[in-house]
């Protein structure tokens, strides 16, 4: 079985076949802009956190599977480059190597309604929050090899459980 990583470009590839609107928008929204710290409910463990030119790539909530799609399609556009996006921490078991893998993802339309997903791998040097909890992520998008397979994931500058969820299910 593929870990995570496998399973969410599989699932990007199926978003295309099953949308109405096979173009992908111009995703890159930039920013610089970073949000508001919570309380004590927060794990919360920041930098400065600023890509090569001074900007982040924000993934909206509104084009989230059109701009995540993008990353994973143009991949040497996006690679080194910091990367801000909220979203359902997961935390996926591999059954045969046992290693874990961590992501952040919306759910979306797959195959059969909603059982798709769309986000990234994550990685993090700090504590990982529960699964299930929503996060707010900034990392560089890097690339890794692992059994003669490449993969995509962030490698996180800041990870912050924030206390209210924005939409889980996504459809763009």
């Amino acid at each position: 079985m593929k870990k995570i990583t496998a399973l969410l470009i599989i699932c990007m590839v199926l978003f295309t076949g099953c949308g109405s609107d096979k173009s992908l928008e111009n995703s890159s929204e930039l920013g610089s802009q970073t949000s508001e710290e919570t309380s004590e409910n927060t794990n919360v463990s920041k930098s400065d956190v600023k890509a090569s030119s001074g900007d982040v790539i924000e993934i909206k909530e509104k084009m989230f599977i059109s701009q995540t799609n993008d990353v994973y399609y143009n991949t040497e556009d996006y690679l080194g480059k910091t990367i801000k996006m909220e979203g359902i921490f997961n935390i996926y078991e591999a059954s045969e190597s046992g290693n874990k893998y961590y992501s952040v993802i919306r759910y979306g339309p797959g195959c059969c309604g909603d059982d798709g997903n769309a986000g990234f791998e994550v990685t993090w040097d700090d504590k990982y929050p529960n699964q299930n909890d929503w996060v707010e992520v900034i990392g560089v998008l890097e690339e890794y090899e692992e059994e003669g397979e490449t993969y995509l994931q962030l490698r996180l500058n800041s990870l912050i459980v924030l206390p209210v969820r924005g939409e889980e299910y996504v459809n763009r």
